[in-house]
């Protein structure tokens, strides 16, 4: 019988590997697997390999794992911002290494590596410091840059309902990187907050087939000051 359910976070985390490379779903703070991280940090995986959108916020989730210090590079296209201050002085003092990568073409190269695509040449960073070193060439008269797939370890993500398969939905745009990221990852853990019997689901409503999914854990919603709960977005 196939059940994919993780007992707790800690089981689902317990063969992240130091100098991993961790898919980590988020778009600014919408959709991202606070919890995951968490568990992450008690792990205490190292020389970690990040791939993010951003490059965390304030000093909780992602930049309270940049804190820790066990993070060697994040992979981003959005890596300052107004409370970045965690990255902006890991960075300043060469303690991380930063791989910027355009939003579009970030969101592409993941997306290849889940569809064996095994290059591909794009408009986006010609002429600029981000196409220096990189293969470009001229087709029908415009001139493209050649990127490669960015493949991981490990994907973490946030959704809203799984089954025992894996099955996934999301809520709005907390989906963002999750689906391509399950695909991109050999191993994807995915916090839900419900868990629905097997056959649930419409297969036409699931956005992430199980089979891109190797452990899923429920998690609580976050309750707030008055008693009752936010909707994590």
């Amino acid at each position: 019988m196939i059940d994919k359910i993780a007992a707790g976070i800690a089981e689902a985390l317990q063969d992240m590997r130091d100098g991993a490379r961790v898919m980590i779903g988020g778009f600014g703070t919408a959709g991202i697997p606070n919890e995951l991280i968490d568990g992450l940090i008690a792990q205490g995986a190292r020389d970690l390999t990040i791939v993010n959108n951003n490059a965390g916020n304030a000093e909780q989730g992602l930049a309270a794992l940049l804190k820790t210090g066990r993070v060697r590079k994040i992979i981003c296209s959005f890596p300052r911002q107004a409370d970045s201050h965690v990255f902006d002085a890991l960075y300043r003092s060469g303690k991380i290494e930063l791989e910027l990568v355009p939003q579009g073409n970030l969101a592409e190269r993941i997306r290849a590596a889940g569809a064996g695509v095994g290059a591909f040449f794009t408009p986006t960073g010609y002429g600029t410091d981000l196409a220096k070193g990189k293969e470009t060439r001229v087709i029908e008269g415009r001139p493209y840059v050649l990127e490669y797939p960015i493949h991981g370890d490990v994907a973490l993500i946030k959704a809203e309902r799984g089954d025992r398969w894996g099955n996934l939905t999301y809520r709005k745009a907390a989906r963002n990187f999750g689906p391509v990221m399950a695909m991109a990852a050999q191993r994807t853990v995915a916090t839900v907050h419900d868990i629905v019997p097997l056959g649930s689901f419409d297969p036409e409503d699931i956005v992430t087939p199980g089979i891109f999914v190797s452990k899923i854990v429920k998690i609580d919603r976050v309750a707030t000051q008055a008693g009752g709960f936010k909707q994590a977005a």
